[in-house]
Parts: structure tokens; sequence; C-alpha cells
């Protein structure tokens, strides 16, 4: 576009839409840098993870299953800086490529199973009635049941395997979430601009995706960062058990078991850094999750008794 009075071309201003969404995204890491100091380690610890599973061909020092002749359960060295395990094999190396699997179930199983919860709970939210209390009932029954008893089940029919895994946790692992999602659509349900919608004849396929969907997107966004640290604390469980990665592919959970349990007394690294990892990815991952609830709550926005807000001196109270 070419300005007429000076000459030179004119540059496109930026919608109101974009300057709306940038403002949200810095006011979102202003307020996660200030309140937030936790969560901010959470952010780095999530950062590393997922740099770590991406670019794990080029971080590795060696192959996963890569075994060194004459280095059997050998200490920590300027060779091996974590030691190595009974065959041979970098620990370091290991835990880095078990990184990778975590970074692929714990995102895919978590969006899965997110998807799967938003669907049924806007469903049951906002359509109510016989379809509503059906379901609900089914959810009571099926939150009832222990979690890792039934995917072990599952698994132990359809057979182990990364595939197996992010399909088993993602559609059974919805299930339960779908309450939380169904608590929002029924408190947007009650809106104004909702009855509006529907007195001007709005569908309901427009309804959910235009006015229910973006409303409830905060406690969603929520779900899926509480509920990847959940997944990969499961798969690890599931592996340490025999039901999940099957070997020689390096889950923490498997290196934890098998020949890690074996040899646990006589090479305690085996067991002591894979341990590490993922205790370490599973905090700063709740610690990540639990600022963004924080965050993007809207009941615990503004209060004035979170960190980092003072109290004005016309809201402290007087003493008679």
């Amino acid at each position: 576009m070419v300005d007429s009075s000076s000459g030179r071309v004119a540059e496109p201003k930026a919608t109101q839409g974009e300057i709306k969404r940038h403002s949200w995204l810095a006011a979102f890491w202003l307020r996660m840098v200030r309140e937030k100091p936790l969560g901010m380690v959470g952010v780095v610890i999530t950062l590393i993870l997922l740099v770590t599973g991406i670019f794990a061909d080029f971080i590795a020092p060696y192959g996963m299953n890569q075994t060194h002749t004459d280095f059997y359960m050998v200490g920590s060295s300027a060779k091996f800086w974590l030691g190595t395990d009974n065959l041979g094999r970098d620990i370091l190396s290991r835990v880095i490529f078990g990184a990778r699997i975590s970074v692929i179930i714990g995102v895919a199983a978590s969006a899965l199973s997110t998807i799967n919860s938003a669907f049924i709970g806007i469903l049951c939210g906002y359509i109510g009635g016989k379809l509503d209390l059906i379901v609900q009932r089914f959810v009571d029954a099926w939150m009832c049941l222990p979690g890792l008893i039934v995917l072990m089940i599952v698994i132990s029919f359809i057979g182990p395997g990364m595939l197996t895994l992010i399909i088993s946790m993602g559609i059974l692992g919805g299930i339960g979430g779908s309450r939380i999602v169904r608590s929002a659509v029924i408190a947007v349900k009650g809106n104004v601009y909702v009855s509006a919608a529907e007195a001007i004849g709005c569908s309901t396929t427009r309804m959910l995706t235009r006015h229910i969907l973006p409303n409830v997107m905060a406690p969603i966004i929520i779900l899926f960062s509480l509920r990847v640290p959940g997944v990969i604390l499961t798969e690890a469980s599931l592996s340490f058990l025999g039901f999940g990665i099957p070997p020689p592919f390096p889950s923490w959970g498997g290196m934890l078991s098998g020949s890690g349990r074996a040899y646990m007394f006589v090479a305690p690294w085996m067991v002591l850094w894979p341990g590490i990892a993922l205790g370490v990815v599973v905090y700063g991952l709740n610690m990540f999750g639990d600022a963004v609830r924080d965050i993007l709550d809207p009941r615990l926005r503004g209060g004035v008794g979170r960190y980092g807000t003072k109290q004005s001196k016309e809201e402290v109270p007087r003493k008679k």
C-alpha cells in the first residue's frame, strides 16, 4: 500500500486480534516470571526434556543399544559419564533416548486423552438430559476402577508397544477428565450470549465451535498440562511391570526393572540415574502445570492472597 502524501510504501498495521493475542501471551509470561518461580523452573525442565527428546540422536554420545566390550557395569568415568549396564551399554545415552519415548508418549497420549475428555464433556454439558445422565453414571462407575489394573488387562490382550500405550492411555484416560470439561460447559451455558445465540437460531455445531469451545479452552489447556506428567509416570509404571515399552528400547521404567533390579546392589547407578531423570521430569511438569492452572483459572486470577500480590492500604481492615 502506497501513501499518497509521502509516496512511501506504508507497512501493514497489525489487526486488533493479533495485538490482543500478543499482549495476552506477553502478560502470561510476565506473570509466570514474576509470580511463579517454581513454574519457571518447570518451564526450563520441560524445554530441556523436549530438546533432549527431539535431538537425542545428536546429543547422545553412543547408540541406545551400542555395547562396549570389557566395560560391563563400569561406574562413572570420562568415557561413560553415568556408567554402563550389565551389557556394556552407556547409561547416559539410554537415559537420553528414554526422554524421547517419554516425550512421544506423554504428549500424544495426553493430547488424545484431552480430546476425548473435551468431546464427552462438551456433548454432555451442552445437550444434557438423558444423555448426560447415562454417560455420567458410566463415568462414575469407570472412576471406581483402578486405572493401572485396567490398562494392564487391556495391554495384555492387545500386546505391548508404543502405539498400544498411546491409544490405551489416551482413550481410557480421557473418560474421567470429561467431568471437568462438563462442569465448565455447564457454567458457560448459563451465560447471556449463549441464550442470545440460541434465540437467533444458531445451529448446534456453530454453538459448540464458536461459543462453547473457545470459552472452555482454559480448563482444557490446564487439563492437558496436568495430564502429561501423569501419563509419563503411568508409562514408567507399566514398563516397570513389563506391560509397557518392550526391550531393547530404553524406557525409564523398563531401565528400573529387569536387569536394573537384578544388579541394583552391584551397580546402583543402573537404577539411580533413570529414577532421578523420571523424578525430575515429573516434578518439573507438575510445577509447570500448576503454574498454568493458577494463571489461567479465573477464580485464581487477580486474587490478593497469591504470590507477588500486595494488599493496598484501602483494603487493609482497620482495627477498632
